[in-house]
């Protein structure tokens, strides 16, 4: 489902041929989510196509193993902290470590997690940084016993980062981890004596992978973030995202603690931007409640360790994802670690009420079983939703009734169920949330594009009014992914003459969608392939080509894709040269069966004008 299909199924790079040292490190360089491809996920995606192709359940069995292993790796890593905090003895320390990793591994939050394939990424990473952790924690208690263990302590932040990064980069974020839990549990000492004096060598270890690269990633990113330019498309600036934050933060909260199926609902899409601190009212109330939050934590580090550092935990794992960086608002994934931080300040907040006031245990401890068994309950239900795609289709949009994603992909379900066959009931059942989502705020084209799409498959009329709709959009805002995904969809079908639609329509859409400043080389590359598939128009394609490359000079893609439409235009030195700088990164073997295929085209095409006029150069 949704970010599934640009990063798994139609993404042919995760689709090896072959178990090669060159297939393989190809599919490791295949991710489209992001700029650093996060090459241990896609390769792992890759693995799981060799050993059972698309099949949906080997994915997502794959993802529970490795939930199953960061529940493994969160005993180990919470029975550790417990130790160190001196809270209990080794026996109740286990006890209370494995409660802990059970209640975080069926909390709902996480479900998608696990069952949202590509979310393998997050998953991933996260078993790199509670192994790092784990890593860091064991070297600092041997560090109180003896000498040793400092080299274990640095090794495990900086094996453990590097490793999650290739999965995902919120594993950048486990220095700020260990850096929490050195200022919580340790206070920066190699002795357990409250007298002792600071370790340089730790002051040292967190100005090397902390402090430094803080700095240079916030040089790196300012520049970007202040840039109106990289906000256009999306509904929100970021002084509004900020603002918008302070409540969805808090909504994780409440999310997590007490799940509701609104908050399970997985798209939303539908949540109102925070314009000021007063619009809505909720967005002052909740800045107050975290500071009050915040302070409380912070007051608490001398009686309830385990609270403290929770709350520091989950305020830190968010720090990446919910504050400047452009990103979409909200994801339930993202508390994927966050909410084990959660989780260790209701287990400390408990643990310290109880022996505060013995009156109290007995209620609390039944409080929390009854948490327990609702989580349970909640994951279970959800969880047989997933079970079935139209099951699970209507259920989001049941939960989710003003989300143009939820409706959108009800619509789409219904389609694909249908199987395009004109007698199918669900055929024309697909209409309704089709235009529901079509009319939605802030929806994207993706609804008015399934709706030409089906009609034009299906021979019926295709309104004018569809079209309208997405050209409108389109040049209202600058596009965003699923726009050009949209776009893209169109045009494919169009050019395999599935659809049969007025090209000049489709060709409005897309001069809407580049009428914005900078657009993206995805959506130049896109409507290259445009025109000269469709228009048929060569030197309108080779420039929107070349300024693709131009604006993405480091994504091989579309310099492939230039040197073939090259070659075929006897632009070869061009095509050469596009070769030869695909030849140069080509680390691995990854890019070896593009630059052969491109050889063997242009040697042909060589030996087809010998005795014809000269190749062409492009400046001409």
């Amino acid at each position: 489902m949704f970010d599934d299909y640009p990063n798994i199924v139609d993404n042919a790079g995760v689709k090896p041929a072959s178990a090669s040292l060159a297939s393989l490190v190809s599919a490791a360089m295949a991710s489209p989510a992001s700029d650093f491809k996060r090459p241990l996920a896609s390769l792992s995606f890759g693995l799981n196509f060799l050993a059972s192709g698309l099949d949906a359940p080997a994915m997502k069995a794959t993802n529970l193993a490795i939930h199953l292993l960061n529940g493994v790796a969160t005993f180990l890593l919470v029975r550790l902290l417990l130790l160190a905090m001196g809270v209990t003895d080794a026996k109740t320390a286990g006890r209370q470590a494995a409660l802990m990793a059970t209640a975080w591994m069926i909390l709902p939050i996480n479900l998608t997690g696990v069952l949202y394939v590509v979310q393998r990424m997050e998953s991933m990473a996260n078993l790199a940084v509670l192994l790092g952790l784990w890593g860091y924690v064991a070297g600092r208690l041997r560090m109180r016993e003896s000498s040793g263990g400092f080299a274990l302590a640095t090794a495990s932040l900086i094996l453990g980062t590097l490793a999650g990064v290739t999965a995902k980069e919120t594993a950048v974020m486990l220095p700020l981890y260990a850096f929490l839990v050195e200022a919580v549990v340790f206070r920066f000492r190699s002795s357990a004596d409250a007298n002792a004096s600071v370790d340089r060598r730790i002051s040292w270890l967190f100005g090397v992978v902390l402090a430094a690269p803080m700095l240079a990633g916030t040089i790196w990113v300012l520049p970007r973030v202040i840039d109106p330019r990289v906000w256009a498309s999306r509904d929100f600036t970021l002084q509004s995202r900020l603002l918008s934050e302070s409540r969805i933060v808090l909504d994780y909260v409440a999310w997590t603690v007490v799940p509701t199926p609104s908050a399970q609902s997985f798209y939303h899409d539908d949540f109102l931007v925070s314009r000021g601190l007063l619009t809505p009212p909720s967005t002052l109330l909740s800045i107050l409640a975290l500071i009050v939050l915040a302070t409380v934590a912070f007051s608490a580090r001398n009686v309830s360790k385990p609270f403290t550092l929770g709350i520091g935990l989950f305020f830190a794992c968010h720090l990446l994802t919910a504050t400047i960086l452009p990103l979409e608002l909200i994801y339930e994934h993202r508390n994927y670690f966050a909410s084990l931080g959660l989780v260790m300040a209701l287990a400390g907040a408990v643990e310290f009420l109880a022996s505060r006031t013995p009156s109290l245990r007995r209620p609390m401890f039944l409080a929390v079983a009854a948490l327990i068994l609702l989580w349970s309950g909640s994951t279970a239900v959800t969880a047989l939703a997933w079970g079935d795609p139209l099951s699970l289709a209507r259920e989001l949009a049941r939960r989710a009734p003003s989300s143009p994603r939820a409706q959108y992909e009800l619509g789409r379900m219904y389609i694909i169920a249908s199987n395009y066959d004109a007698s199918s009931p669900l055929l024309d059942k697909a209409y309704a949330p089709l235009e529901v989502a079509a009319a939605l705020p802030r929806s994207s084209i993706l609804p008015e594009q399934a709706l030409i799409f089906l009609n034009s498959r299906m021979g019926r009329p295709v309104k004018d009014a569809w079209w309208d709709s997405m050209i409108q959009k389109l040049s209202m805002s600058t596009p965003s992914v699923q726009d050009e995904s949209a776009l893209s969809a169109l045009a494919s079908c169009l050019s395999e003459q599935r659809c049969a639609f007025p090209a000049q329509r489709l060709l409005d859409a897309y001069l809407a969608a580049l009428d914005h400043p900078k657009p993206t080389a995805r959506l130049l590359s896109m409507y290259s392939d445009f025109a000269w598939n469709t228009l048929v128009d060569h030197p309108l394609a080779l420039k929107m080509q070349k300024e693709a490359i131009t604006r993405a000079p480091q994504e091989p893609t579309y310099r492939v894709n230039m040197a073939r439409m090259c070659i075929v235009d006897g632009y070869f030195d061009l095509a050469d040269q596009q070769i030869r700088w695909l030849e140069s990164a080509d680390i691995g073997g990854w890019l070896a069966s593009d630059v052969a295929r491109l050889k063997k085209q242009l040697r042909e095409a060589h030996e087809t004008r010998q005795g014809s006029p000269s190749p062409r150069n492009l400046a001409e």
